[in-house]
């Protein structure tokens, strides 16, 4: 039992997945940093309020509806949208487009183990080069 619980929490995609939410705690972090003290203030300056939070309120009776606050989480999640794509998804998107185009176009990755057909091609060239030049079809020289 402590053996596959070994394995199960030593698995590639598990440590993976922690290291990820502990990043994805640490940039909220930033973020959250970032609008409270940036675009809360300058946006609650536009509405003359001391923060976003505090602006577009609308007090029904003792109700109060903070459409501020509501504005600030959506500022929040475009900031963390944007740089999750511009940071994370663009590049990684841009290596792996990069990357097919190698492949298509025959080169390998200089690190990559040599196959079969590799070898079976280098053979095939090599004994292309040992041949004598045979004339082209139609050329009028004819073999004896």
């Amino acid at each position: 039992m402590l053996k596959g619980f070994r394995e199960f929490i030593l698995r590639g995609n598990v440590i993976d997945l922690a290291v990820a939410v502990v990043i994805g705690a640490a940039f909220t972090g930033v973020v959250n940093s970032i609008v409270t003290n940036v675009f809360n203030p300058l946006i609650g300056a536009i509405f003359n309020a001391d923060s976003l939070a505090n602006s577009l309120t609308l007090v029904i009776g003792d109700a109060h509806i903070k459409f501020g606050a509501v504005l600030g989480a959506i500022i929040q999640f475009l900031i963390v949208a944007v740089v999750v794509y511009f940071v994370f998804v663009y590049p990684i998107n841009l290596a792996k487009d990069r990357a097919q185009k190698l492949r298509d176009k025959g080169v390998a990755h200089p690190d990559a183990p040599i196959t079969e057909l590799d070898l079976l091609t280098d053979i095939r060239d090599l004994l292309q080069a040992q041949r004598p030049a045979e004339p082209a079809p139609g050329s009028g020289k004819h073999a004896e």
